[in-house]
């Protein structure tokens, strides 16, 4: 029987490591509306407004390597709860005159930004489940199309008062060196593959979400691996809804020869791409 990861798996934190810390947080607190935590030393810990949970963690490095073209972060997606909320979000980037791109992706409308160290950044909200196109087999028909702007920004009130509450890290997307051993990676983790868009990417998920964790290889088929002092993502982590399915986890895991370090019941492990994943409950 193959193992599969229960549907109340989140996506949970994602820590970057950054060479100015300063311009970083105020970007993610003036134009995403994270709220800053915490600071310590030489990192900085930002949640959603009303929240006392870090989903972003930034952490500036000394002498980074500065290196493009190698695998690691595609984008962060933050999701938020309502059309309202995506509304509002649009408005406001584009009265701070962010540059942003936008698609609607049939379960989804997004809009898409880099911050100011080139990190890509998704916020979308996810349609009604009734509206996605889910087949038989499990896989969930994703699209690109335009984004329905006036639609979106008519479900605003105009009032933007920062990353609304409830709002999370809703998947991660990679850029990876070979999608075929890192299918077979995710597999064992117990993802789902959800969609299979040409060859050049693969989308995977726990429960039936349309993607927890993005791949491709569009600028990095065959690329050098994220390095340990490299600017960019440090770890992205997931949350399981209990310790009884942290424990079978861990036991799939032993079953199946990953490697990995098991500190505090929190699980890191490394992919094949040179990126860390996390698991806790």
């Amino acid at each position: 029987m193959v193992y599969t990861l229960p549907k109340e798996t989140i996506a949970k934190q994602v820590k970057l490591k950054v060479e100015n810390l300063d311009e970083m947080t105020e970007f993610y607190t003036q134009m995403i509306g994270l709220v800053l935590l915490k600071k310590e030393e030489n990192t900085a810990f930002l949640g959603a407004q009303q929240s006392s949970e870090a989903i972003l963690i930034l952490e500036e490095l000394v002498d980074p390597v500065v290196k493009y073209n190698t695998t690691g972060l595609y984008h962060t997606a933050f999701l938020l709860p309502t059309r309202k909320d995506l509304g509002n979000t649009l408005l406001w980037l584009m009265q701070n005159k962010i540059e942003i791109g936008a698609a609607d992706h049939g379960y989804s409308e997004a809009i898409y930004l880099t911050d100011p160290e080139g990190n890509g950044i998704e916020i979308y909200w996810d349609k009604p489940m009734s509206e996605w196109d889910i087949r038989a087999d499990g896989e969930i028909i994703g699209v690109t199309e335009e984004l329905d702007g006036d639609g979106v920004v008519s479900e605003a009130d105009g009032t933007w008062l920062g990353m609304a509450l409830g709002s999370r890290i809703g998947h991660v997307h990679l850029q990876v060196a070979d999608l075929e051993e890192t299918e077979k990676f995710y597999e064992q983790l117990g993802f789902s593959l959800k969609s299979n868009l040409g060859g050049r990417a693969k989308f995977f998920a726990a429960g039936e979400y349309h993607h927890h964790i993005g791949t491709n290889t569009w600028n990095s088929r065959n690329a050098d691996l994220i390095g340990e002092n490299q600017l960019g993502l440090a770890w992205y982590t997931f949350q399981l809804p209990s310790k009884e399915v942290f424990e079978l986890f861990v036991k799939q895991l032993d079953e199946a020869a990953v490697e990995y370090v098991n500190e505090n019941e929190q699980i890191t492990i490394q992919d094949p791409n040179g990126m860390q994943i996390k698991f806790g409950y």
